[in-house]
């Protein structure tokens, strides 16, 4: 009697566990040795993420029963290059930077209802608009190679803001694909006190509507972020791609508007052609305040080892006019001056 007590616990734990599906834990460690030339100075140095973001994350997902489920995603970013973590923003202001020594789950962090409806999802995540730059850049937003549409003419610093990337405190929904078509909208809050000034500093909403369907792709998103009292960030982006089998050809238009100043336009245009065991990377782009100017052209090559390793290699170069001085890989240029960087990794994912 007592055994097959015993039986019935032990199977009604493994069907509880059954229920659930089981956690992933992934990652991706990317690292290479980074040259950037310019008027000034040249820099050498080991830097992380030339080809894809290096990360650490866990993910699962529930299955509530009819047609339900229920999934959260951690992910944080990684400077494997010096064991650093990645740097977050708490409430979408130059005010809530934190992290850059121990781990923070800065990519993403998020919880999320699934359903026939489509999901609901809430937590730290991308912004919709971001998506397009990343999707329709042959490098992925990632290494030298990273297009000038979302760095802008005076990096560091973004003409897309703070949440040109992403967003924390969001809420968001993604509708399911209809015929192709899908939609993400999102909104996100600074989370300041009603009596602070301005209180609305940090919220925002985007949307992103896309039509996927074979070998075309085709998005337009639109982001307007609070900065300040009367001051309002707006980005607006609208990009394409098509598979021609023999390569792809992709595209992007994007326009920044920040009150006060000058409008930042810029496009890009790329491919990725397949060579080898790998794939060719090719992507001129442009940013424009109206005065400062930069052209990039990035010319990179990625050879698959398996699935999960890449060897890669990228090349960069840079003109500034109209008082520009971007550099690449860590040198330093003069105004309208030119800079050129270099790539050389492995990228290795679990």
């Amino acid at each position: 009697m007592k055994k097959s007590l015993i039986a019935l616990a032990a199977l009604a734990v493994v069907g509880a566990a059954s229920a659930q599906s089981s956690v992933t834990l992934f990652g991706v460690v990317d690292a290479s040795v980074s040259y950037g030339s310019g008027d000034v100075y040249n820099k050498t140095s080991l830097k992380n993420s030339g080809y894809q973001s290096s990360r650490l994350g866990f993910k699962g997902v529930e299955d509530l029963g009819g047609g339900l489920s229920a999934g959260f995603w951690l992910e944080a970013g990684v400077n494997n290059d010096d064991g650093s973590g990645q740097n977050t923003s708490i409430n979408n202001q130059a005010t809530g930077g934190t992290g850059g020594g121990g781990l923070t789950f800065n990519r993403r962090s998020t919880v999320s209802l699934m359903g026939g409806f489509g999901e609901v999802r809430l937590g730290r995540d991308y912004t919709p608009q971001f998506w397009s730059q990343t999707v329709y850049d042959p490098f992925g937003t990632n290494g030298v190679g990273t297009t000038r549409t979302l760095l802008g003419p005076f990096p560091p610093a973004s003409p897309g803001g703070i949440t040109a990337v992403r967003a924390s405190n969001s809420v968001a929904y993604l509708s399911p694909k209809m015929g192709g078509f899908g939609i993400w909208a999102q909104t996100y809050m600074g989370e300041n006190n009603s009596s602070g000034a301005p209180s609305n500093a940090g919220d925002g909403n985007a949307i992103r509507l896309s039509f996927d369907s074979g070998p075309i792709s085709v998005a337009g998103a639109y982001s307007k972020t609070i900065v300040g009292a009367g001051t309002d960030l707006e980005s607006a982006n609208i990009g394409a791609s098509y598979n021609f089998g023999m390569a792809t050809v992709m595209g992007l238009i994007t326009k920044d508007k920040f009150t006060g100043f000058h409008d930042t336009d810029g496009y890009l245009i790329g491919g990725l052609v397949p060579m080898g065991p790998g794939t060719i990377r090719i992507a001129f782009s442009n940013s424009d305040d109206g005065t400062a100017k930069v052209d990039q052209l990035a010319l990179g090559y990625v050879y698959d080892m398996s699935k999960r390793t890449s060897l890669y290699g990228t090349l960069v170069t840079v003109n500034n006019s109209g008082g520009s001085s971007v550099a690449l890989n860590g040198a330093k240029t003069n105004v309208n001056g030119s800079s050129n960087g270099v790539d050389l990794g492995i990228k290795h994912s679990f």
